[in-house]
């Protein structure tokens, strides 16, 4: 009898090369700048002019990951005419959250500088984050800390509103040791500097993991009370993990993504 791993790997071998997989298009490397705190990296292709940027802020529970954990991010934008920027911010326990979001503002503030000279728009930045780096895009573009940001692209994050997280039961270890300090918690919560202005157009996705719904629909009713512009998604398909690792991949969410995207860049 014929062992199945040695039947699988014989099948693929006769199928006809059209039918292999296609090859990437190698990925450009980025140019790295440090922009005062920590780094960035900006994914450009040569020639380009006046595109459309993504700013991407990587998660992490405010005290891991890099500007480099960005899966296929920068490969599908630049393919579909954007610019991408993956930036690095100082982490937990050197950098309590406000220092990061004030990290964000330093690294948006240089971007809208500067990239011109790689092909981007200035105009046209939309600010994405998954999980922590959800939660400061929504800090620092509803306070007023990204000026002139076009939209925010919200990633599956509980601390929209860490007051009613604790009052939910759902202030988790991850949660405590970012936000120690209970008299912070307004302060550092988006959901606090709504206000009753029009923010920019704001994508919000939400994964299966536990209380991720209930704290992405109730941010995305305040913000709709605002005259706001909201695109609410139902990532109940995806694990939190995979709600970030698919962008890209011509999943449901890219294709929500890219429409959303494509109607408040331009």
């Amino acid at each position: 009898m014929i062992d199945r791993r040695i039947l699988l790997l014989m099948s693929m071998a006769l199928l006809p090369a059209s039918a292999s997989a296609a090859p990437r298009r190698l990925l450009p490397s980025p140019q790295t700048f440090d922009y005062g705190p920590a780094r960035l990296d900006i994914y450009a292709r040569a020639g380009a002019s006046s595109l459309p940027v993504v700013l991407f802020i990587h998660g992490g529970a405010w005290r891991a990951g890099n500007r480099t954990n960005v899966d296929v991010k920068p490969r599908f934008l630049l393919d579909n005419g954007f610019c991408f920027v993956s930036i690095d911010y100082r982490m937990l326990p050197k950098a309590d959250v406000a220092t990061q979001a004030n990290d964000v503002e330093q690294a948006y503030r240089y971007v809208r500088a500067n990239i011109a000279r790689y092909g981007g728009d200035p105009n046209r930045i939309a600010v994405m984050g998954h999980s922590a780096g959800s939660h400061l895009a929504a800090l620092t573009g509803l306070r007023g800390g990204l000026p002139g940001v076009a939209a925010l692209v919200l990633n599956d994050t509980r601390a929209y509103d860490l007051e009613a997280l604790a009052r939910s039961g759902g202030m988790t270890p991850a949660y405590a040791r970012a936000f120690p300090d209970p008299s912070q918690w307004r302060v550092l919560s988006p959901a606090t500097h709504v206000g009753s202005r029009k923010h920019p157009p704001t994508f919000i996705a939400y994964s299966r993991a536990s209380g991720r719904a209930a704290a992405s629909r109730a941010f995305a009713e305040r913000l709709r009370a605002t005259g706001t512009e909201v695109t609410l998604f139902d990532g109940s398909a995806y694990s939190h993990m995979s709600i970030n690792r698919d962008f890209g991949e011509g999943d449901t969410l890219t294709r929500a993504v890219m429409t959303f995207l494509k109607a408040a860049l331009g």
